[in-house]
């Protein structure tokens, strides 16, 4: 072939390797497609070839070829050869001629196929390759005359072949629930999903490194626990079948962690996964990722001095920041984690955000004026220190953008924690406050046995009374305590929050590779072929697969109830239709709307409402309080299209205001309400009116 020749040959296979998928795509349906690859791995097997084999090599990966060959000229050869393997991106043949993109966890590499370099049964097993496909290839490296690194493999083999084809897209919010429950498409087809979870194991192996560092031990302790305690939190309970128990998934590691205080380790500290049987929203998943630690003869400003030094070190060793400036950027805010940080006074915050003078001396009556004035609920039987804690939870914490350690909580709030010795009214207590967040929460531990005795039988108490998420009463704790433990200062950080924060991720379930996910409810249902259910050799039409496997891919597709999908109605019952009539004109009044989802979260202090962030196709935001909570995650509902009535008056809901009112489908299923949001196809444009 002509070096003119070639290289056209070499532009065309270039310039359509990153539109090969689509076009593919283009020519057969995702189910025709899938039949077509069964078949092609059914030839294979006929024809004596294993697609799925035992033995592979691989010498190089493709990072490493890209660096050691960063010099190599355009156009030169080697003859250096590698083993290399990974997943078909792209296959573009051209006569003698084939182009594939294989990509592994570390880059994309091109394989220059020339019928003369392979053995004839590469070169026909690259006829029977679908993107996706996992080969290995063995060759000797080159650049092409147009600059791209290349292997130019002398031997191909088929390592896995891919029987279910990749999405041409899949990212945006409105696929977001499908990239959680399908987290390993979500690897193969974001590159920056994979860096993400890279870049969280390199952060918690910093963690390690810099705990032990600073004198620290890791240990473990049980992760099933008879006895409920070190947080208030309702817990998972399991059965223990050999001792016939009840037992409890831990709520925290901080009492085994001060057991082994007592006994003599000094520094100690565990990374580990913690199990509460609570909601979930951004910042909130049930099994999480948490650090504890606990050091003898050391206090609050210990736990900061170890908390800065710990932020400061994964900003330069995991972000690339500078020693001396240590500035991340998370979710469009610039935040400074350089330098000391602010240590201040949970009523300083509170009396910046309100302009007002405010401290636990602080009359009563004027605190409660205080949160009347920002429409803030408050109840008659709390004090002054609970008056003030709500003042800074409700506005002064999420006024804080740069590193704060928030301190001299009231006891109020704080009724487990060592108080003050200046001041009663007041803990030895800090929480780390990052852009409005909390990101740790430290103490001086209290080691008194007597009042921890006490303060457990409070808690006993309160259980009594019908609090689930009150602690139970560790006698063993107490006998620990007796013994003597010495002065200590302890730490606890949230780990996902961490990630979030340093991998400028806006959702706790971004940073887990399986996060908890609610049910698929029914008109998301997906349903499976069975792929074993026929035998091998059999036929099988694109047609038969297409009614086999339709409910799955429309569900998958779109995010509604699949139109070959069955569902059993039999259990449900509707409410009769009213009989009295509404006239037409006031019924004409109701401004209907397609809205879409920008932001969705739930409203603190509540169980029930969900806040939505709307575009109703104005200009501004439109915000609807939904009760919604017990039936939907916010995530799952952020980029959906919905319909509501836009010309309601605003209600107040938990101080804020509602302006509308999102319609829900609400029917009864075996003595069970369901609530249905209706949500439409998305190419609706939002403030598309309804007729």
């Amino acid at each position: 072939m002509s070096e003119n020749a070639q290289n056209a040959v070499e532009k065309n296979g270039v310039a359509e390797q990153n539109n090969a998928a689509e076009k593919n795509s283009a020519e057969v349906s995702v189910n025709d497609e899938r039949a077509q690859r069964r078949a092609r791995r059914q030839a294979l097997l006929d024809a004596g070839i294993n697609p799925y084999p035992i033995q592979s090599e691989v010498t190089a990966h493709v990072s490493k070829l890209e660096e050691r060959y960063a010099a190599l000229e355009n156009g030169e050869s080697t003859e250096d050869e590698y083993a290399v393997a990974g997943r078909v991106r792209a296959i573009r043949n051209q006569g003698k001629i084939a182009f594939v993109v294989i990509e592994d966890h570390t880059g994309q590499l091109q394989l220059f196929c020339r019928i003369n370099n392979l053995d004839e049964a590469s070169w026909d097993l690259l006829g029977m390759l679908d993107l996706g496909d996992i080969i290995g290839a063995t060759g000797t490296v080159m650049r092409t005359r147009r600059g791209q690194l290349s292997i130019a493999p002398v031997h191909l083999r088929l390592l896995s072949k891919s029987l279910h084809p990749l999405p041409e897209k899949f990212h945006g919010l409105t696929d977001r629930e499908v990239r959680y429950r399908q987290r390993y498409v979500d690897l193969i087809m974001n590159p920056e999903v994979r860096e993400v979870f890279r870049k969280r194991s390199q952060i918690i192996s910093i963690i390690r490194q810099h705990m032990e560092d600073d004198g620290y031990m890791e240990v473990e302790t049980p992760v099933l626990q008879e006895i409920l305690g070190g947080a208030n939190a309702k817990p998972f309970i399991t059965h223990y079948n050999a001792l016939n128990t009840e037992n409890y998934l831990r709520i925290a590691t901080e009492l085994p962690l001060k057991r082994l205080i007592v006994g003599g380790l000094e520094r100690v500290f565990e990374i580990g996964r913690q199990f509460r049987n609570e909601g979930m929203d951004l910042t909130h998943n049930p099994e999480f990722t948490s650090m504890e630690a606990y050091a003898a003869y050391s206090d609050l400003a210990g736990m900061r001095k170890l908390s800065q030094e710990l932020f400061q070190d994964i900003a330069r060793r995991a972000c690339g920041c500078e020693a001396g400036h240590e500035v991340i950027t998370f979710q469009g805010t610039e935040i400074d984690l350089s330098g000391e940080w602010r240590v201040a006074p949970l009523s300083e915050i509170a009396s910046e955000v309100t302009g007002e003078d405010l401290s636990i001396d602080t009359p009563v009556e004027k605190l409660r004026a205080v949160l009347d004035n920002h429409d803030i609920e408050w109840n008659a039987e709390w004090g002054a220190g609970k008056l003030l804690f709500e003042i800074y939870d409700e506005l002064g914490e999420k006024s804080i953008v740069n590193p704060t350690f928030v301190c001299d909580y009231p006891a109020e709030v704080s009724p487990l924690t060592k108080r003050k010795e200046d001041d009663p009214r007041l803990t030895d207590r800090f929480e780390l406050v990052i852009k409005g967040a909390e990101y740790a929460n430290a103490y001086s531990e209290l080691n008194d046995p007597v009042d921890q005795e006490e303060r457990f039988a409070a808690q006993m108490e309160a259980k009594r009374q019908g609090d689930d998420e009150a602690m139970e009463y560790d006698y063993d704790f107490i006998r620990a305590l007796e013994y003597g433990m010495p002065p200590a200062g302890g730490v606890g950080y949230g780990i996902d929050r961490m990630i979030m924060l340093f991998c400028d991720q806006p959702s706790i379930r971004d940073v887990l590779l399986f996060p908890q996910m609610r049910p698929s409810r029914p008109n998301n249902t997906e349903v499976h072929e069975d792929a074993g259910a026929k035998e091998e050799g059999a036929s099988e039409t694109a047609s038969e697969a297409t009614s086999e496997v339709a409910a799955e891919t429309a569900s998958e597709a779109s995010g509604f109830f699949a139109p070959n999908e069955k569902i059993d109605f039999s259990g449900v019952k509707i409410e009769p239709l009213f009989t009295d009539f509404v006239d037409f004109d006031t019924f004409s009044k109701s401004d209907f709307r397609a809205v879409k989802v920008k932001e969705c979260s739930a409203v603190p202090k509540s169980k029930k409402l969900l806040k939505f962030v709307l575009d109703d196709g104005t200009d501004t935001d439109r915000v609807i309080l939904s009760g919604i909570h017990v039936y939907y995650e916010p995530d799952e509902l952020v980029g959906k299209t919905l319909i509501a009535i836009t010309n309601l008056p605003p209600r107040a809901m938990m101080g804020i205001d509602s302006c509308g009112m999102l319609l829900s489908a609400v029917n009864e299923r075996n003595g069970e309400e369901e609530l249905h949001l209706l949500m439409v196809d998305n190419r609706i444009p939002a403030g598309a009116k309804l007729y």
